[in-house]
């Protein structure tokens, strides 16, 4: 892995732009039920969803200076993905998703953290938004612990979730 494709780095991460040939990777973070229950479609990815929004990471990365980065374990082993990226072309959105033998370490929570110092250090804009579905408690944690705040309720793909806000100003008071 060469230094100039890390982005950012905590005690135990390394957030790294993908690499054209890492959809299978993409595919196997999504390849259980139990991965995709809370994402739009509720099913897992083919290896052509996978190199879609694989795609779509690589332009959102040129367009906007951020997407969602490919996200590594400290022995360099991949965990998941996680970043912020446009949502709806509007605002900023935060999204994260961990194989789940990294679940319940505390590393979301490091992620999303990070990803949201290295936000507004970013200056890349004043908010940002991160969205769950209503019953993916464990992430609506995640939010709230890094000073995310509720606010109403948001409709994606006909599913009713829960919509959070961050401001450089509410993370400034943490």
């Amino acid at each position: 892995m060469s230094d100039e494709r890390l982005i950012l780095r905590t005690s135990r991460l390394r957030f790294v732009m993908w690499n054209e040939g890492d959809a299978p990777l993409v595919q196997r973070l999504h390849s259980t039920t139990a991965t995709t229950r809370y994402l739009p479609g509720n099913a897992p990815w083919s290896i052509e969803k996978a190199e879609q929004r694989l795609r779509g990471w690589f332009e959102e990365q040129a367009r906007d200076g951020t997407t969602k980065y490919k996200l590594l374990g400290e022995d360099g082993r991949f965990i998941g993905r996680a970043g912020i990226s446009r949502f709806r072309g509007e605002q900023f959105e935060l999204g994260y998703s961990l194989i789940e033998e990294a679940w319940g370490k505390g590393l979301a929570t490091e992620a999303a953290s990070a990803l949201a110092d290295w936000f507004f250090e970013s200056r890349l804009a004043p908010a940002f938004i991160a969205f769950t579905h209503p019953e993916n408690v464990a992430s609506q944690r995640v939010l709230r612990k890094i000073g995310m705040r509720e606010r109403a309720p948001i409709l994606i793909d006909g599913v009713s979730g829960t919509a959070f806000e961050l401001t450089a100003a509410m993370q400034s008071k943490l």
